[in-house]
Parts: C-alpha cells; structure tokens; sequence
C-alpha cells in the first residue's frame, strides 16, 4: 500500500509539471524536478508512468524534435485540486467578461480551460443556479452614449499583449484616420488603457522622449523586437490618467468655477469632480461647483453636455470658448 501510496504522490506531482502546449517539458526535467522535490526515482520510470498518463489525461508527447517534450493539450480542461465551486466559477466567468480584453493573451490562453471549466460548472450543476442567475442581473454600462467598438485585428492585439508583457518594442504599421497609406514605426509600449470602447496604447516613438497615446485599431500590423523597452523613470500610469492624459489633455490643472442648476449639478454632492472640489448653495438654489481639475477636451464636451443647465464662469478662456461655441450653434439651428 506504502508503494502504490509513493506511486501515486509522485505522478500527482508530474501531472502539475507538464505545461500547457505549446510550452513542453522533457523527461529528463521532470525528472529533475521531481529528485529536488524529494522523490527517488529513475529515468525509465518516469518515462514509463509519462505513457501511462498519457492513456488517462489529454498529455501529448512533441517528438517532431529533440529533445522530445511532453505538453497538456490544448484544449484540455483545466486540472486541478480541490474541485471549483460556484463561487469560483462565476468569479472566472466574470473575469472572463469583463478583463478579456486588458489581460495579455498568453495570460487568456493559460486561463482558457478554467473559464471552459467554469461554464461547464454553471451550466451541469442545478445546485449553481442561483449562482449562475447573477450573470443576468449585473451589467457595466457606459455613462454616455453608447457607440459600437471598432473592430481590432487579434493577432496585432496579442502580438502587442506580449510586446508589453515582456517590455519589449515593436515595429508596427500604423494607419492615421485621415491618411490612405499606412506609414511604418518602431515604438516602446508602455501601457495599455481601455476607454470605454477603445483600447490604446501609451507609447514612445522610437527613441524619442515624449509619449503619445495610439489607438489599438488603427494598427494594422506588429513584430515585436529584440529590444527592452526603456521606461522613463518615475513613469507612473495612475498619475498619468489623473492629470487627464486619457482624456485628450496635456497635463495642465485648473480651479474650474461654474453655476449648475440644482437639478444638473446635484449628482455632484455624491460624485464630486475631484476630491478639491467646493459646493456653495446660491440664493434662488443654484450651485456654485469649485473643482481642481485636468484641463482636457473630455470636461469642455462634458460641461457643453449640460446645455443651458451650467454656466462657466473660470477660466476665463474656457467661458469664452464654451460662449463661442453655443452661439455658434444657436446660428446653426437657426439657419
């Protein structure tokens, strides 16, 4: 019993060495693996019990070059224990909704079985269904209007994936929306953003200092370069989307002060323009919002969307822009 007790730890254990394909492991690095984990055994052995695992699970043997390497399937369910639950699939299914998109897509391919594990949990077990039943009862929408995505070619999509993943650069072909030609870059990916529903990338051109923001569509093709991407120092995404880089602005603050009707600016008691913000009540019940703020092209769209609900009073510039803009309009509508 003792025996087939040893028998049975030890293929556990090389059952959780073998890597997914296309990633393979010899029988010799098994075997290394499993004498610094503290198994006595041989070569031959390991050999022999990889063929009689391989009549029981999905393990394919890569002998098209030596060294010969072993791999779980692609497609194989995910293996592991303890069993999932119904929690943890409808955590994965989630992940899978709503991350898909952010995470690298080796990352995805490593996770592919436990999302198909998942599924195939919420869907055979009864007992799950209440579980199950919150996937239609929770959705993210977008705060303004909703537009289709633009269609992203995959292979660019995960070439760029890795290309960041790896910190390194990447030449790409790289198509203006107002140009016919595509026109050919190398660049240095430094971060990827999803904005509603786009996906750009914060990059660096060649070798040159500033950083630009690209949109992932427009990229027509991509081959990822020997070559480390050098990250400015101090880089910091967080403080980058702060000061509105993502929101088309170039970094510059401002103290935004603008009279809201009561009924435009009260969601602003519970969802403040940023956490300098100063609300004063008027006589008559408008209200005075004093915000620092980023200036960026988002909050002049976002304060032209109130209509006639707010008026700007600074900066000045920006009253005499927003100004500018409605009585354009106005001729408009009248013509």
């Amino acid at each position: 019993m003792a025996k087939q007790h040893d028998t049975l730890l030890r293929q556990w254990h090389m059952l959780r060495l073998i890597p997914r394909y296309p990633q393979k492991i010899t029988a010799r690095a098994v075997l290394e693996r499993l004498e610094s984990g503290g198994f006595k055994v041989t070569k031959r052995t390991v050999e022999r019990d990889l063929n009689d695992l391989s009549s029981a699970f999905p393990l394919a043997l890569d002998d098209r070059d030596k060294p010969y390497g072993w791999s779980w399937q692609k497609d194989a369910p995910s293996f592991d224990l303890p069993g999932i639950d119904a929690n943890e699939a409808l955590t994965l299914v989630m992940v899978e909704q709503h991350l898909n998109n952010l995470l690298p897509n080796s990352t995805v391919a490593v996770l592919a079985p436990y999302f198909k594990s998942a599924h195939k949990y919420l869907d055979g077990t009864t007992s799950a269904n209440h579980v199950k039943s919150w996937l239609n009862k929770v959705r993210t929408v977008q705060p303004n209007q909703t537009l289709l995505p633009p269609k992203i070619n995959p292979e660019v999509q995960q070439l760029l994936s890795e290309a960041l993943l790896s910190n390194r650069q990447a030449e790409i072909e790289y198509k203006r929306r107002t140009e016919s030609k595509v026109s050919t870059h190398r660049i240095q990916p430094l971060a990827l953003i999803q904005r509603g529903g786009l996906i750009y990338l914060y990059v660096r051109f060649f070798d040159y200092e500033d950083i630009k923001i690209i949109a992932l569509h427009r990229i027509k093709s991509v081959k990822v370069l020997d070559l480390a991407t050098n990250i400015p120092k101090g880089f910091d995404i967080d403080k980058e989307i702060a000061q509105g880089r993502f929101d088309f602005g170039k970094g510059a603050m401002i103290e935004l002060k603008a009279k809201f009707t009561a009924e435009a600016g009260e969601h602003l008691f519970e969802t403040p323009l940023s956490k300098e913000q100063r609300i004063e009540v008027l006589d008559g019940g408008d209200l005075l919002i004093t915000a620092q703020i980023a200036d960026t092209p988002q909050l002049l769209w976002w304060l032209l969307g109130f209509g006639d609900g707010v008026e700007v009073l600074q900066p000045l510039a920006m009253r005499e822009r927003i100004a500018d803009m409605l009585v354009k309009a106005v001729t408009r509508y009248q013509s």
